[in-house]
């Protein structure tokens, strides 16, 4: 079966609220829930953007270590899911119920 990355997007400066708690029972009933539907493959939070380090290969080969996210944008991915699925029709019904759950926008693709 096919599987499917579904990548949660928060915007820049988000601060996550860790005294909601409601947010957090519903991630977790959508993580049991994709669980005993036996979509998902793996599940991973990611710390904030500055914490992540970017790597690009300078004209003479050398690799170069910066700090920070290197895509600069007004949002930032926060976790994600990746799900074997039938169909892409069938994870963007998963990605939907994330929406939900996550309060925030999601993106779901295929992997190749």
């Amino acid at each position: 079966m096919p599987q499917y990355l579904v990548a949660l997007h928060r915007p820049d400066g988000f601060v996550p609220d860790f005294d909601d708690e409601a947010m957090h029972r519903d991630i977790d009933a959508l993580n049991e829930a994709m669980v005993a539907a036996g979509v998902r493959v793996f599940v991973g939070g990611l710390r904030p953007p500055p914490l992540a380090r970017s790597l690009a290969a300078g004209p003479d080969g050398d690799v170069t270590v910066s700090d920070g996210p290197y895509l600069r944008a007004g949002e930032f991915v926060d976790g994600f899911w990746v799900l074997q699925c039938a169909d892409l029709d069938e994870a963007v019904e998963w990605g939907r119920k994330a929406v939900s759950a996550c309060r925030a926008p999601v993106e779901v693709r295929p992997f190749y």
